[in-house]
């Protein structure tokens, strides 16, 4: 192999996936795509939101067991597997029976999936399993694949705890969905990203949920306060405690607040909501993640050895 493509976030959206591979002369030969000089390595959060799912999973989960792509967890994937492994208490890891709010959220967010594959039918145990046997990260020696942070500190813990492939076990599963365990803070870290309270301030998200706490810009060695660690989304309004416009202040973040990220090695990612006009993260650190799923598009970056990463090699659909 020449390179590496690292493809976002898919999100069931797998007629621009089949264009994208299309545009880096991948070909499809007796059900596989492949390219015979790259292998395509995908981000994660391959399922949910787009229409569709099964084929998505496909596409990926051959070229995997193919050869000709890698892939790691993405937050999507592992929540579908704790959302279908029961907790011993009448619902699931992820719950979803009730009628509380947070089961409400939960089941809109895998509606997609589940209305799609069924529960618990043989085509959804078929992809749980396969969704437990992916790795939660890659080191590939010059290149570095997680779906949301790579966190040094978090991949050291977990490294003891993991499968042989880097992937969940079923005692991982349990103790990374219990908020009490230390498995919680960092399968969360990984998959999720680091989080910072907003003091006092909130927003409501995309999918209009209220936010007191807000993703950091992990890869920003600039980003020493909430003014700029805060990755609040564009396009929302941060309020005061009487829902009045606010601004998040410029004072310092505490240092134990301060995500300090050490790779030398460049990091790819998927995982924050992307967009082109918005420029590269940065040139160690990359998304590749452009809101397929929020009418955005779906990309790749095309590694082939530097150490700096640049905006010209990401490539697009068509």
């Amino acid at each position: 192999m020449t390179g590496y493509d690292v493809i976002g976030d898919v999100h069931g959206h797998a007629g621009a996936l089949t264009d994208l591979l299309q545009a880096m002369d991948y070909v499809e030969r007796n059900g596989v795509w492949a390219n015979d000089e790259r292998q395509a390595i995908f981000v994660g959060d391959l399922i949910d939101r787009g229409p569709k799912q099964i084929e998505s999973v496909r596409i990926a989960q051959t070229m995997v067991e193919a050869g000709s792509a890698q892939i790691v967890l993405g937050n999507h994937e592992f929540n579908a597997v704790a959302y279908a492994t029961p907790d011993g208490q009448g619902d699931h890891l992820r719950p979803h029976l009730g009628e509380d709010d947070r089961c409400r959220k939960n089941r809109e967010q895998h509606e997609k999936f589940i209305g799609e594959v069924g529960f618990r039918t043989q085509d959804h145990n078929d992809m749980i399993e396969w969704f437990k046997t992916i790795p939660l990260w890659l080191d590939l020696g010059g290149l570095r694949v997680v779906h949301a942070c790579w966190s040094s500190d978090h991949i050291d813990y977990l490294r003891p705890l993991v499968g042989e492939n880097d992937n969940l076990t079923d005692d991982l599963v349990v103790t990374s969905s219990d908020d009490t365990h230390l498995s919680y803070d960092a399968v969360e870290t990984i998959l999720k990203g680091p989080e910072i309270g907003l003091g006092g301030l909130h927003y409501f998200d995309k999918d209009d949920n209220y936010r007191d706490r807000a993703r950091i810009a992990w890869w920003e060695q600039s980003a020493t306060s909430l003014s700029t660690a805060a990755l609040v989304p564009g396009g929302t309004r941060v309020l005061d405690a009487d829902n009045a416009p606010a601004s998040l202040p410029d004072e310092p973040i505490d240092e134990e607040d301060r995500f300090a990220f050490d790779s030398e090695v460049p990091v790819i990612f998927g995982h924050y909501w992307w967009s082109a006009d918005r420029g590269i993260t940065s040139d160690r650190a990359l998304c590749v993640d452009y809101s397929i799923a929020k009418n955005g598009e779906l990309v790749a970056y095309r590694w082939d050895g530097e150490t700096i990463l640049s905006a010209s090699k990401i490539v697009r659909a068509g």
